[in-house]
């Protein structure tokens, strides 16, 4: 029998503790994507973006299992997230100015043609998820990064931010580079708010 490979723990960019930063090298890794902007808790574009996500991801596992006989756990949801003032996610947390990028992980011997057939098959469907023709496959490279695990609601994550961004980048000689990105391990409509696992990422580079 054939196990199924799960990458949240064969890749150590998946792997974080609770109050502790770490430098972590982050390979190219390859993503379902899905773009938009605004609250994610009032935002019909971003609950659209999930609910279009998670169909065309599970027909690629099908389609990998069957066509190579690779089988593997699908991937959590992540975002990356940010603003034109980054003190949005921190002091001001002001939601209404965030732009995001809802991404679902794939592995890398998924192709273009695979996640064609994929998209089509999702719109054939008698559920079909409003925001397929949004999504794109794509290569996310961030190399160098710093991360952590936080354990509790997403509005609690202001002042574990501004320790990461205020504090232990530069007083790493580090200075931010990319888009701020979160994994979430935990599924919200299933899990308390406080006990919630998400792990924050920084790309970063030396300043």
């Amino acid at each position: 029998m054939r196990l199924k490979t799960d990458f949240k723990k064969t890749l150590d960019s998946y792997r974080a503790r609770h109050r502790e930063f770490r430098i972590v090298d982050v390979p190219p890794l390859q993503y379902l994507m899905i773009d938009g902007r605004g609250d994610p808790n009032v935002s019909t574009e971003y609950a659209d973006a999930i609910s279009s996500l998670y169909p065309v991801a599970y027909k690629l596992k099908f389609a990998s299992k069957q066509d190579f006989g690779k089988d593997y756990v699908v991937m959590p949801l992540e975002a990356l997230w940010w603003a034109s003032d980054m003190a949005a996610f921190t002091s001001a947390r002001d939601k209404s100015q965030w732009c995001w990028t809802a991404m679902i992980m794939v592995p890398d011997w998924i192709t273009s043609a695979m996640f064609d057939d994929a998209v089509t098959k999702a719109a054939a469907s008698k559920k079909r998820a409003p925001g397929l023709e949004r999504i794109r496959l794509d290569t996310l490279r961030e190399g160098q990064c710093v991360q952590t695990l936080h354990i509790g609601s997403y509005d609690d994550e202001a002042e574990v931010l501004a320790d990461l961004h205020d504090d232990f980048i530069p007083t790493s000689g580090l200075r931010m580079t990319g888009r701020h990105h979160e994994i979430y391990l935990s599924d919200a409509r299933k899990v308390e708010p406080s006990k919630l696992r998400t792990i924050l990422r920084q790309p970063v580079e030396r300043a």
